[in-house]
């Protein structure tokens, strides 16, 4: 007698497809993720460096456009000496390029000094932030100490002068930072302080809403990630 023939195993219907990440993703999306503030009285080192290369830019002008004063004395001097148009034309065309030149090149050279001093200063303040784990007065002060005395290391001289100058500039960096960093992160607690005051009760309502709904988001689809 032949055998029966066993049959062929079921089909499971395939799954449908997990529409909840998709919800989720697309509730994160519409709902929006969390700002990510650091500490108070952080300054961003790109903000920073910006604002250094700009005061820099103008110092620099200022300097150069203020030291041409004496200058121009001289040449309104040579024109009241002579009485040909042409030569006087040619006296005041060279003195506007001189100091054109001039203020120019003040511009760059103030702007990236104080650009290299200042993404140097706020370059290790954020590191010592992120080593330590915490914004105080300390790291304002070590930043300031630490960047003056690199720049005291790279002016020219002899050995001995440029340790001189490193120890002088450290100390005077410290000294120098530390009631200024005291005063910034005072200022800072306080503007914040005064900008949560401000805010109504719906407003603080609203922003704890919008955190837990994008939290439990965050969690829905963190554990559909994990089955």
């Amino acid at each position: 007698m032949p055998a029966a023939a066993t049959p062929p195993p079921a089909e499971h219907p395939p799954n449908p497809p997990d529409s909840t990440s998709h919800t989720e993703e697309a509730e994160a999306d519409a709902v929006g993720t969390p700002s990510r503030t650091g500490p108070v009285g952080m300054v961003s080192w790109g903000t920073g460096t910006l604002v250094g290369v700009f005061t820099g830019l103008l110092y620099g002008g200022a300097k150069e456009a203020n030291a041409n004063v004496s200058k121009d004395a001289e040449v309104m001097l040579k024109m009241g000496s002579t009485t040909d148009k042409r030569e006087q034309y040619r006296l005041m065309r060279d003195a506007m390029e001189k100091r054109f030149i001039r203020v120019a090149k003040g511009s760059l050279v103030g702007g990236a000094r104080l650009g290299m001093f200042t993404a140097t200063f706020f370059g290790i303040q954020n590191l010592l932030i992120e080593n330590r784990g915490v914004h105080d007065v300390f790291n304002i002060v070590g930043a300031g100490s630490a960047t003056a005395a690199a720049f005291g290391l790279i002016l020219p001289g002899s050995p001995m002068w440029r340790a001189r100058n490193v120890l002088v500039g450290s100390a005077l960096g410290a000294g120098i930072c530390f009631p200024l960093g005291w005063v910034q992160l005072k200022l800072a607690e306080k503007a914040n302080l005064e900008i949560e005051n401000s805010k109504s009760p719906s407003d603080l309502a609203k922003e704890q809403g919008n955190q837990s709904r994008v939290g439990a988001a965050i969690d829905r689809l963190e554990g559909s990630l994990r089955k």
